[in-house]
C-alpha cells in the first residue's frame, strides 16, 4: 500500500513538472506578440543588477580597487597576450607594464611629480598615450587628455582647465607647443617633448632618452596611496576607448578597417556615426561578411546606414547609446531595435531618475507652467531630457568654470527645491518605451564626431579684422550625420568681407571639424528679448543660395579661402561630388 501510494505521488509530481517544463517551453511565443521585447529586458535587467553588485564592491574595498588595479591583475594572469596591435607592431600586457614604469620612474626623477600633480598629455594614437598614462596613474597623476587637433587659444582653454602643471607633449604636435610656450613659460609649466633630439627650444625638455634610460622597477603602492573612489583620474575633453587587446591606427582608414579586423581577429568595434557611414560608401566586395565581429557599440548613427550596415557587413550587434561623459543618465539599445539609443525599463529609471520635459525651441529654454515648474513631455513628444542629482546620480560639473557647471543645473523642475542635470539634448520616448535621439540645443553642434562649442568658434571669428559679430551654428547637410558649422556674420563697419584672411584666421586657431564651412553676411543680428541671438530660423533656413538672399560663402580647403556658394557648389554639396 506504502510502496502503491509512493509511485503514484511520484508520478503525479513528474505530471506537474513536465506541465511547468512545457509550459515554460511555450512561454516565449505566448509572451513574443505582447511583450516582444520582455526577454532582453529581463536580461539586461539582471545584468544591471549583477555589475552594480559589483561596483558597490569595488567602491567598499580598500584599498581602492581602480582600473590600474585591473591593468596590473590581467599582467599578472596573462602577461605575454597581446594587449596593443599597431601598425604591424605587437605590444604585451608585460611590455606595457614593464614601459609604464620606465614612464614613471623618469617622471618622478626629472619632473619630480608626486601623487595629486595633474598632468596633460598632448598625443596623438599611438602606443605611448596607453603606458604614459599608466605610468603616471602608478604615481597617483590625474591626467588631462588633450585633443591633438586643437591650437592656440582652444588650447590653452583646455590646458588651464584641468590646472595641470605639466604637459607631455608628442614630437610631431612640437610647432602646436611652440605656439602658446610663452604662456606657458609665463605660468611656470614645465613642458615635455617625446623625443629624442639634443638640441631644444628653450622651455621644452626632450624625456625621450630618460624614460629609455629608466628602470623597469615597479612602483610601490604606496605612491597613490591616497587615491580613492572620489580622486580625480582624467580630465576628458573628447572621446576616448577602453578595452584589453586593443587594435590602433594613427587615422581611421575606411578602406583598411576590415582587413584588420580579420588580420587580428576583432570581435567588437567601437564607433561614431560618421563610421558607419564611411564604412557603407566604400566599394563592394565579395567577402565584406568574412570577419568575427559580432558587437558594434557607440553613437550617432543614422537609421538608413544602420540598415545597410546591417545588410552589407552582417549579422553585428549595433549597441547604439546616448550618454555625455559629464551627465548622470545615459541609455543603450540593448534589442535588436535599429534607430533608437535605449529602452525604459523601470530599474534603470530607479537608478538615474531622469525625464523628459517640454522645450521651446525658440526661447531655447524648458516651458515652465503657471506655478513657475517644468512640464512633462507626453510619450511621443520631443523633450529636453533632464537627469534628477542624486547621491548616486551626481553631476560633478567642469574643470575650472563654475560658470558652465550652474548653466547646466535646472532648479525647481517638479517641485519647488529640486535640482536636475539639464542634457541640452532632446530624447523622444514613443509608445512601446523605446528612446530616440532627436537634437540638440543650446551652443554645441556635433560634426566629424566631434563637439563644437558655438561660442568659442564665434569669439575667433570676432576677431578677424573685417567682422563685427558672428552667429555660429550648425546645419544639417543631406547623407551627412551631425550638422556642418555655418555663421551668420556682420562686417565692421566700412569693410568688405575678407576671404582669404577670414580663411587663414579660422585655420590658424580652429581644428577642421570646428571651421564654419558656410558663411551668411548679414546687415544685423536678429535678438531674442533677453539678447540672444537667434538661431532656430537660421539653422532651417540651411546654406541654400536658391532661397537666402544674403550674401553667402563656402569655405575651399583646396583654394584656402572661402568663395561666393553659388548654385553649383550648392548642387555638388549635395550630389556628394565635393568632399565636406
Amino acid at each position: 500500500m506504502e510502496l502503491a501510494s509512493y509511485v503514484n505521488i511520484t508520478a503525479r509530481s513528474m505530471y506537474v513538472w513536465l506541465t511547468i517544463l512545457a509550459g515554460l517551453a511555450v512561454l516565449p511565443a505566448i509572451l513574443k506578440p505582447f511583450f516582444p521585447y520582455f526577454f532582453q529586458d529581463l536580461r539586461y535587467i539582471l545584468k544591471t543588477i549583477r555589475f552594480g553588485i559589483r561596483l558597490t564592491k569595488y567602491k567598499r574595498g580598500k584599498p581602492l580597487y581602480s582600473i590600474l588595479d585591473c591593468f596590473l591583475d590581467a599582467v599578472k594572469k596573462h602577461p605575454n597576450k597581446i594587449f596593443i596591435h599597431f601598425e604591424g607592431k605587437s605590444y604585451t600586457y608585460l611590455e606595457v607594464d614593464k614601459q609604464s614604469n620606465k614612464v614613471a620612474n623618469a617622471l618622478r626623477t626629472y619632473a619630480s611629480l608626486k601623487e595629486g600633480d595633474t598632468v596633460a598629455l598632448f598625443l596623438g594614437n599611438e602606443p605611448c598615450y596607453a603606458w604614459t598614462w599608466l605610468g603616471l596613474a602608478k604615481l597617483g597623476c590625474p591626467v588631462a587628455l588633450l585633443n591633438y587637433n586643437i591650437r592656440a587659444k582652444s588650447l590653452l582653454h583646455c590646458f588651464s582647465c584641468s590646472g595641470a602643471k605639466v604637459l607631455i607633449a608628442a614630437a610631431e604636435l612640437r610647432s602646436a607647443v611652440e605656439d602658446v610656450l610663452p604662456v606657458l613659460k609665463e605660468q611656470g609649466i614645465s613642458v615635455y617633448l617625446l623625443s629624442d633630439e639634443k638640441g631644444t627650444t628653450d622651455g621644452i625638455s626632450c624625456i625621450s632618452e630618460a624614460i629609455s634610460q629608466a628602470p623597469e622597477t615597479p612602483i610601490p603602492r604606496s605612491l597613490r596611496a591616497n587615491v580613492g573612489i572620489r580622486s580625480i583620474a582624467l580630465y576628458i575633453y573628447t572621446s576616448g576607448t577602453t578595452g584589453i587587446t586593443v587594435v590602433l591606427r594613427r587615422k581611421f582608414s575606411a578602406s583598411q578597417f576590415w582587413e584588420d579586423c580579420r588580420k587580428h581577429d576583432v570581435t567588437v568595434m567601437q564607433y561614431i556615426g560618421e563610421t558607419l557611414r564611411y564604412l557603407c560608401n566604400t566599394p563592394q566586395k565579395d567577402n565584406e561578411k568574412n570577419h568575427k565581429v559580432r558587437i558594434a557599440i557607440g553613437n550617432g548613427v543614422r537609421t538608413d546606414v544602420w540598415n545597410e550596415f546591417l545588410q552589407r557587413f552582417g549579422n553585428i550587434y549595433v549597441r547604439e547609446l546616448y550618454a555625455a561623459t559629464e551627465g548622470n543618465v545615459g541609455f543603450i539599445n540593448y534589442t535588436t531595435k535599429v534607430g533608437v539609443v535605449g529602452r525604459v525599463n523601470f530599474l534603470h529609471k530607479r537608478i538615474f531618475p531622469y525625464s523628459l520635459i517640454k522645450f521651446d525651441a525658440d526661447k531655447e529654454e524648458p516651458v515652465r507652467n503657471a506655478e513657475g515648474l517644468c512640464v512633462k513631455a507626453a510619450k511621443g513628444e520631443t523633450g529636453l531630457l533632464v537627469g534628477r542629482i542624486t547621491k548616486h546620480s551626481p553631476f560633478v560639473g567642469y574643470a575650472g568654470n563654475k560658470q558652465q557647471t550652474e548653466k547646466k543645473r535646472l532648479q525647481d523642475v517638479f517641485v519647488k527645491g529640486d535640482l536636475y542635470f539639464n542634457s541640452g539634448d532632446l530624447l523622444k520616448i514613443d509608445h512601446h518605451n523605446f528612446v530616440y535621439f532627436q537634437d540638440r540645443v543650446g551652443d554645441t553642434f556635433r560634426w566629424k564626431g566631434e563637439n563644437v562649442a558655438t561660442t568659442e568658434v564665434a569669439d575667433i571669428l570676432s576677431t578677424v579684422d573685417c567682422i563685427d559679430e558672428a552667429n555660429v551654428y550648425g546645419v544639417k547637410v543631406p547623407g551627412h550625420e551631425g550638422r556642418i558649422g555655418m555663421a551668420a556674420i556682420t562686417l565692421q563697419e566700412g569693410k568688405e568681407f575678407d576671404c582669404v584672411d577670414t580663411c587663414r584666421h579660422v585655420a590658424n586657431y580652429l581644428p577642421v571639424y570646428a571651421r564654419p564651412r558656410f558663411i551668411r553676411i548679414q546687415s544685423c543680428l536678429e535678438m531674442t528679448g533677453t539678447f540672444k541671438m537667434k538661431k532656430v530660423k537660421l539653422v532651417e533656413e540651411g546654406f541654400d543660395p536658391g532661397v537666402i538672399q544674403d550674401d553667402l560663402y563656402f569655405l575651399h580647403l583646396e583654394e584656402k579661402k572661402y568663395v561666393p556658394l553659388t548654385s553649383q557648389i550648392y548642387d555638388s554639396i549635395l550630389a556628394r561630388e565635393i568632399k565636406l
